[in-house]
């Protein structure tokens, strides 16, 4: 259902954007608006108790949820290859949680933000029946060349993943600089890895008009992940999922490499056929997967 509202929004939306400064909007991991010389490439995300995280069970910190918060807000600007910049956050609280968790959600947000570059530069503070955090980051880019969207995969490129799947860690870390890495070695279309890679994958096919094929044996599974149908479907990694062109493939391993030494495991290839993503075990049969959707 989540995907059926959102293509009904971005149906309702004006044709083109609604304004000239737009370059992308809905239909990637962030909007990119011109500001004067830059661009601008804006994510909004949000958690709310009780869909995303409990905090009755133990299961999860105010201080991971912070953390997690912002961090998956980020984790679009990396999929669009930006440098992070600002991050604003409306924050919902209830009688339950008060004030004291409230600050131990931001103290979560502040630390993750310190470690990526990112400054917390302002946002809203409501009562809410439960504990919501939303999350608006701003990313910068000189030039349009150096973002990177879902909808430019081509046929025969490869397709990679960055590090491991499946282990859903509390405290991701974006992928911020390999996003750009990755952007400058000549990435096609990237996403990141927030639904799980059977509905981010499928992102990508469906955005390009082309179908990726996906070995599931290849998948590089997560300590204590056993089986890589999970780890297709888990969701909540923050990894990238990528295209780029086969000849490209030893500069792209090289320049992860010389970057931060970030892992790169490839998975398959993308071909002609019904666009979304195709999933082979380990006889070649195809298997039917789906990743995270929101239902109400």
């Amino acid at each position: 259902m989540e995907r059926s509202l959102i293509d009904s929004i971005a149906s309702a939306l004006p044709v083109g954007g609604g304004g000239s400064r737009i370059v992308r909007g809905v239909g990637d991991d962030a909007a990119v608006v011109r500001s004067g010389g830059t661009l601008c490439v804006i994510s909004v995300d949000a958690m709310v108790e009780g869909v995303h995280f409990r905090l009755d069970d133990g299961s999860s910190s105010p201080f991971d949820v912070g953390w997690r918060a912002v961090a998956g807000a980020l984790s679009d600007l990396a999929a669009m290859g930006a440098a992070a910049g600002e991050a604003y956050i409306a924050l919902g609280v209830s009688a339950a949680v008060g004030e004291e968790r409230a600050l131990e959600v931001i103290r979560g947000a502040v630390e993750i933000a310190a470690a990526t570059g990112t400054v917390l530069a302002g946002g809203d503070v409501v009562s809410a029946p439960v504990l919501t955090v939303s999350v608006t980051v701003v990313g910068w880019a000189e030039h349009e060349r150096e973002l990177i969207g879902r909808d430019g995969a081509r046929v025969g490129d490869l397709v990679g993943v960055t590090g491991r799947l499946g282990g859903r860690p509390p405290r991701p870390i974006p992928r911020l600089a390999e996003g750009q890495v990755l952007a400058r070695a000549g990435a096609h279309a990237m996403i990141d890895l927030s639904d799980g890679l059977a509905s981010d994958a499928r992102a990508i096919g469906e955005r390009s008009g082309l179908c990726l094929q996906v070995e599931l044996e290849r998948l590089p599974l997560d300590a204590g992940v056993f089986g890589s149908e999970l780890a297709a479907t888990a969701g909540e990694d923050y990894e990238l999922c990528f295209t780029v062109p086969a000849g490209a493939r030893a500069g792209v391993e090289d320049a992860l490499r010389n970057a931060d030494g970030a892992q790169v495991t490839w998975v398959g290839l993308v071909v002609e056929g019904t666009p979304g993503v195709s999933f082979l075990d380990e006889h070649g049969d195809k298997r039917r997967l789906e990743g995270y959707e929101h239902h109400w």
